[in-house]
Formats: structure tokens, sequence, C-alpha cells
């Protein structure tokens, strides 16, 4: 539970120091009665007093510290996913791979029916500009980007048999272990988690030493660790026959987009704000991968680059989400060991928490989109980068987080990424990467430059290098670079120029540059971009786990409580007997379905109670069940069955596909529903 009223929390913290101080003094108090050898019954009601204090610190931890595991069968769920085909490992008859998965017949329904609903929710409603690009991209690329020297994690090896381990996972799994160690006090745990939280953020210097102050070794066999040393994640390979141009299979889909930023703006007809997207796969060479879909070697990414002007980072449609609660957790609330906070969008941008608005529209969105898709509510916050986890260039970063069996989970990530990427493509190519501002106040006269190349003496000296250095200089508008070549111009009668890591001397006879009075109506930016990045596989393995639940009167029932906006079958069609099977009411039904482009499948085995239908097609989340009986050749009705409530009620077959379709799309509700239809009450065993 999430307090937002600050005197609430404080009055709560407060009660909480006094419980502790209350359980330790009873618990002194029943050792000295002990030691003095006092009654047993005397002992007794201490005792009793002293589990009753211990109860109310319990309760008031529960406010203080909300839960750091999502509570459920896991054993159950993963044996569900395997037998159902949702989730299959790679390769499997040749001994699989780990990193890599498949996804059976309603996995794959499940994850198309989630980018269906992500496009619906951000491409078509913020009239976002879509791409599809190659994973395979060129070297230089990620080179100028900088991932091919940053793009690493921290990697220790057993000093015995030479196997790899990630540093920090290490840490993570003995602070886990500490953590849910016996007689731990609440000091011991903050601390612990604090070092869980902040285990992918050391440096390997700090990495090593604490490693080495809690004496971690290698998992399995109890070897040392080397030191932690740095390993890049990127998949290397090589473009062609020969071998000579070389590539990365990306590790994210963002420089696809950046790269193209000249036509999408073109296309967009030269105005900013716009956003351009982009779906694909992506590939980490990861140390360790583990905990099946939350980290593996190829995974699935949506992506958006929002493109905006630096002095106005505002949106549109900010009122729209301004009162949207959301659970946050602030930088500075994870460096002091506080809690979580729940604010408005409004107030959060107000106190400073968030930065700009479109940050704050986007985190709104975000959470919409995740809630609607299937995640609990409660197990959703936003976490605030710390400030070694950001880059340099940064200027506000936040993780949506989703609670699992695993603990809390960066799922998609949303980013100030300032105007680095663009900068950096732009000088290094020379494109344009900027976009023309008119000025507010009209039309300027100012003192400028022109670079005025030789083309008839650069091309014959630089042949085919020529067309890089006039396109070079003929982009060239940096101020403080231009006089530079002016004073090397006027000391050296020559300027270097350095154009896609090549260096060229111009002579004065090859390149010059005249002061010139200019008249301008604007200038060119350099846009800022707000980046939200969503992780599909991790989404679906949080769908998977917040949807997966047990009947109360029987925990052999396992039932996936998809959002029918996402379930993998949209209903299910069960003819009670052979006889109904055989009938005409199956193709005319099934007709207005796949008319309607709702997904469907017929469970029609006679040998089978009805009951046990219901209970297998909960199994793979089916929302709705279409039962035909006798009452359906005399009146053409069937009845519908939720599968969350079990309650069912009888609709016209004329309805159906309609019916399913705007339940299934979240045009209605299923209590809508029961307004409207009658009520039908089926035999306790058919639930």
């Amino acid at each position: 539970m999430e307090i937002e009223d600050p005197k609430e929390l404080e009055r709560i913290q407060n009660e909480y120091d006094e419980a502790k101080s209350k359980v330790s003094a009873q618990g002194q108090k029943i050792k000295d009665l002990k030691k003095n050898k006092a009654g047993r019954e005397e002992i007794l009601a201490e005792v009793e007093t002293l589990n009753d204090l211990k109860a109310e610190k319990k309760r008031l931890e529960d406010l203080l510290f909300p839960p750091t595991k999502l509570d459920i069968n896991k054993v159950e769920l993963d044996k569900l996913l395997i037998e159902r085909l949702f989730v299959m490992p790679s390769f499997d008859i040749y001994g699989g791979t780990k990193g890599l998965f498949d996804l059976g017949p309603p996995g794959c329904a499940v994850k198309a029916n989630i980018i269906n609903f992500w496009r619906n929710w951000f491409v078509l409603e913020e009239n976002i500009l879509e791409i599809d690009t190659p994973t395979l991209t060129p070297e230089i690329v990620f080179k100028v980007s900088g991932h091919t020297e940053k793009f690493v994690d921290l990697m220790v090896k057993d000093v015995k048999n030479g196997i790899c381990h990630r540093a920090d996972h290490l840490l993570e799994d003995e602070m886990k272990k500490l953590i849910g160690g016996k007689n731990v006090s609440q000091e011991k745990k903050e601390l612990y988690q604090s070092i869980l939280n902040a285990a992918d953020n050391y440096t390997a210097e700090e990495l090593h030493e604490i490693l080495t102050e809690y004496n971690i070794k290698a998992p399995n066999t109890g070897n040392d660790i080397s030191e932690p040393f740095e390993f890049n994640l990127m998949f290397e390979t090589k473009i062609g026959p020969t071998g000579e141009k070389g590539g990365f299979f990306r590790p994210e889909t963002a420089q696809n987009i950046f790269v193209n930023f000249p036509k999408l703006l073109k296309y967009n007809k030269g105005n900013v704000p716009f956003a351009a997207a982009t779906i694909g796969n992506a590939y980490r060479n990861e140390i360790a991968p583990r905990n099946g879909l939350i980290r593996v070697r190829e995974f699935c990414l949506a992506e958006i680059e929002h493109f905006l002007l630096p002095s106005d980072k505002s949106h549109k449609k900010f009122d729209l989400v301004k009162d949207t609660k959301v659970v946050l957790y602030p930088r500075e609330a994870q460096v002091a060991g506080k809690n979580m906070i729940k604010r408005t969008v409004d107030q959060a941008i107000e106190n400073g928490i968030v930065k700009n608005q479109t940050i704050g529209y986007f985190m709104a969105r975000i959470q919409l989109f995740l809630v609607n898709i299937g995640i609990i509510p409660s197990g959703l916050r936003f976490r605030q980068h710390l400030s070694n986890e950001m880059a340099f260039y940064a200027e506000d970063c936040w993780d949506a987080e989703i609670l699992t069996s695993y603990g809390w989970i960066e799922c998609v990530g949303l980013a100030d990424r300032a105007c680095h990427d663009l900068t950096v493509h732009a000088n290094y190519t020379g494109e344009n990467m900027s976009v023309f501002v008119e000025f507010e106040d009209g039309p300027k006269e100012i003192d400028t430059f022109r670079v005025i190349p030789n083309k008839k003496k650069l091309g014959p000296k630089f042949k085919k290098e020529a067309g890089n250095i006039l396109k070079y200089l003929n982009t060239l508008s940096d101020v403080e670079t231009i006089e530079r070549y002016i004073t090397e111009l006027k000391e050296n009668n020559k300027i270097t120029i350095t154009v896609e890591d090549k260096t060229y001397e111009l002579d004065n006879d090859l390149v010059s540059i005249k002061s010139i009075k200019k008249t301008i109506r604007g200038e060119y930016i350099t846009p800022h971009v707000i980046e939200p990045s969503f992780g599909i596989g991790r989404i679906i393995h949080c769908v998977f786990e917040h949807a997966f639940t047990q009947r109360a009167e029987s925990t052999k029932k396992r039932i996936l409580k998809f959002s029918p906006v996402i379930a993998p079958v949209k209903c299910v069609i069960l003819p009670i007997n052979a006889l109904l099977d055989s009938s005409s009411i199956i193709p005319k039904l099934t007709y207005q379905l796949k008319k309607s482009n709702i997904s469907y499948q017929i469970d029609d085995n006679p040998n089978t109670t009805i009951g046990k239908r219901y209970a297998r097609n909960d199994e793979i989340g089916v929302p709705f069940a279409i039962t035909i009986d006798s009452t359906t050749l005399e009146d053409n009705t069937v009845t519908i069955r939720d599968r969350d409530s079990t309650l069912q009620v009888r609709a016209p077959i004329d309805d159906i596909s309609s019916l399913i379709f705007d339940l299934s799309n979240a045009f209605i509700t299923w209590e809508e529903v029961q307004q409207k239809y009658e009520s039908f009450m089926a035999s306790n065993n058919n639930n």
C-alpha cells in the first residue's frame, strides 16, 4: 500500500519505531524472567504479550514496506505454461540453449495480441510514424552511438573451471538469501535491500569490494571468483562474402529510428513534435540468461522515439491524463531507504519529481496500457534511475517495474535522451539532423560566414572522397568550428578537417571562408527525444504471472485470467452432446465469429463433462464459453459463461459475435452484459 499523505506516513513510521522498541523491550523482559527463574504462567503471559506486539509490528511493516515478490504458485504456473505450450525451450531435442525460447500456439497468440493492442494504444492513438528496419546493422552505426565501447556488463570467472557468471547477479542472489534468512533485523533487511537495488549500478571496483566483503563464491562449486571485468553484450558478425564489413545484430531498435530522422521529419512536413516507432527483435549475448523470458538472448522490443524542441517539453494531450495516479519510487527515496509514493502525474511534475509533461504523459499512458493488458495495478511502479545509472547525456530516466515472483522487474524504460543520438550521428555523417524553427519575432540580420569549397580542384585531388568532403563543408554551420578554421587559414594557409574518421588537409586554394551579412527567418535546432521502450517478452512473462490463479474450491483448477484484450482464444464453443454437435448451429456460429475476426475453438468431446471442459479452457485463459444445449434448438439462444466469475447469461445466437467482439475489445463489461441478458444458473459441478 502506498501512503499518499506525508503526515500519515510520518505517523505510521513513528508507530513502527515505537513498536520495534516495545518488541525489543518485551523480548528482554522475558529473558530476564527466565534468568530469574520466574513461574511458567508468568512467562507464558509475557510471551503472549510479545506475540501481540510482534503482530502489531508486522501490521505496521506491511503498511510501510510493500511486498518484494509476487505471491503465486510458481511451480504450478511453470508446469501449466509448458504443458499447454505457451512457452517451450528452443531446440529442446538437441538439449536446448540457455536464453532461447519458442512460443507455442497460445503464447504466440498472446504476443500478437499484445503487439496489436500496443499499436492501437500508441501508434494509432498518437499518430506515430511506424517503420520496419533490419536487425543486422553496420558496425559504424554502433561505433558512433557508443555501443561498441559502453554496451557491457561486468563478468567474473570461476578461477578453477573458468565458468563465467554475471557479477551483479551473484551479488543479487546473495542479498536475496540474506534477506530471507532467519532472525534478520529490519535494519539489516533494509541494508541488504539497498545493496540489491543498486547491484547492477556498481562500478567494477565497487562490485569487487562488496563481493569480497560478503565472501561471495562461484555458485555450485564454491570456488573463488575473479575480479569483475567488462564483457560486450553485442553479437558481432561480418556482412558480405569477403567479411570486410563488420556488423552487429542490434541490441536495441532505437538507432534504426535515429538514422532515419531526416526522412521521417520530411515525411512529417518538417513539423515537430512528432514520434516514430518500430517493433522488432534485438539480441544480447547475455552472460547468464535466466528467469525464463525475463533475461534472454533474443527478444522483441517495441520502441517509440518522441522528438520535440528542447525549449518546449509540454504535451498537447497532457490534460487528459494529468489526474492519473502513479506509484513513484524517486531517486532520493531509494538512496534514503524510504518507501514509494503515490501522486498524480500533475502533482509529480509540480513537485519536480518528474521533469516534464511529455515524460508524465507517457508515464500515465504506459500505466494504462499495462493495466489494460492484465497487469495488477498494485504490482506496478515507476522507479527513477539512480545518478550512476543514467547516461551522461540523459535528463530524466524512469523504469516501469512490475512485481513478479522474482521481485520487481524492469519492463518499460522511459528516458529523456536529450539530443545525444541525433548529434553524434550528425557530427559523424554530416547529415542535417536538425529542424528549422522560425523566429517568433520575425526575420533577423546577422553576421555569419560562408564556407566556399573549390569544387574544380577538390574533385581531382580527392577523387571518390571529394563527395564526403564537399558534403561536410556545405553543411558546416557551427560558428566556433568555422572561426577556428579562419584562424588556421590565416596562420597556416590550410585547415585540417575530419570526416568519417579520416583526416584531410585543405590548402587555401581548395577552400575559402568569407564574412557575410545574412537575413534569416529562424534557426536550426537539434530536437530532444523522449523514449518509451517496451520489452515485449518481459511484459508477456509478467502477464502470465499476474493472470495465474487457482480456484478457491480446488487448487487443481488452474486458471489464467487473461484480459480479454490479449487472451489467445476469445471464446470456446461447447455443445452439450453429440446431437447438438452435428446440428447446423455450430457452422452458423463459427461463420459469424470468423466474419468478426474472433478467435475461437470447439471443445466437443462427448465423453467429458461440461465442467471439465470449462476447466481446461480456463487453463489457457479463454475468457468466454458459449454452450449449446437443448434449449438452443427451441429458441435459438445459447449460454455465455464468464471465466472469472463463472456466471452465465442466455443470449440469442445472432447477438453472439458482436457481444464477444465488444467484450474482447473492452468496449463493454461483463456487468453490462448481465444487465442486458437473462441470467442462467448452471449446476454447481458445471462451473
